[in-house]
């Protein structure tokens, strides 16, 4: 949310307060019109909701914008904007409109963002509808080529037929995120210990060139579930050694149910 310090600065996009293009009499009969445009405000929304008069600023040759402070709850610092309108030779102005605007110091919505662009990874839940963009460059038809001569070829040969599937962005896109991810070889799991994924044998490759670099794990006990880096690494790698050495020593059992009771000596008389 951005305020300013003026209260009774102009609104943004108004004109600057100067009669120059106008006739000396209409200058007169319009900058003159503060009361027609406060009382046309007072029809419009009754007397209470007019404040302090902020000023006069010219629209074009024939017309100008007088402004007042709206009391209205909900609306500080927003300003009453009424144009009234005259032309050369006449002795009065007539209101063209009444609008309520933003002052300098209202409080306004930040700018309007189209929702597929708000939306964020976790906002998803059961029974929402997300559908991809028309032109979201992660997708190609599904009759083209996708770029990858190892899912082409077993596509083909499976007669497997979808409407869409990704491009070669869209899988150089999510490499990358994968890459970076928790999962990937920076994260602090995997430089905790020197064995990796590709070594181990919880590690189930994907298929097709995702599967050089990218495989699910399959220890519950670990990522389970997840697409981890083949330089992704934790301490349950399949050839984790068993701990070295013979364990706690054994000790006979302790009986603390058994006690010894003595009395205390008497005292000297």
């Amino acid at each position: 949310m951005e305020t300013t310090d003026d209260v009774t600065g102009s609104p943004a996009g108004a004109g600057p307060a100067t009669t120059e293009e106008w006739s000396p009499e209409l200058a007169t009969v319009l900058t003159g019109s503060a009361e027609l445009a406060r009382a046309a405000i007072a029809e419009f929304s009754g007397d209470d909701t007019v404040g302090d008069y902020l000023g006069v600023g010219y629209e074009d040759s024939a017309s100008a914008t007088h402004r007042f402070l709206a009391n209205l709850p909900g609306y500080q610092g927003w300003q009453w904007a009424v144009v009234v309108a005259g032309y050369p030779g006449t002795d009065h102005a007539t209101v063209s409109e009444v609008v309520l605007v933003p002052g300098p110091t209202s409080l306004l919505a930040p700018e309007w963002v189209p929702w597929d662009q708000r939306v964020r990874p976790g906002d998803l839940s059961p029974g929402d509808l997300l559908s991809p963009s028309p032109d979201d460059p992660r997708l190609v038809p599904g009759f083209m080529a996708s770029g990858d001569p190892q899912v082409d070829e077993t596509a083909a040969e499976i007669g497997l037929g979808r409407r869409q599937v990704m491009s070669a962005w869209g899988r150089t896109e999510a490499a990358q995120r994968w890459h970076d991810s928790e999962y990937g070889p920076r994260a602090q799991m995997a430089q905790s210990t020197k064995r990796i994924c590709r070594d181990c044998g919880f590690f189930l490759p994907l298929a097709g060139s995702l599967g050089t670099m990218f495989g699910v794990c399959g220890n519950e006990l670990s990522a389970d579930g997840h697409v981890v880096d083949f330089e992704y690494g934790c301490g349950a790698h399949s050839d984790t050694p068993a701990p070295a050495g013979s364990g706690s020593p054994m000790y006979d059992p302790y009986d603390d149910g058994v006690l010894e009771v003595s009395e205390p000596p008497a005292e000297p008389s």
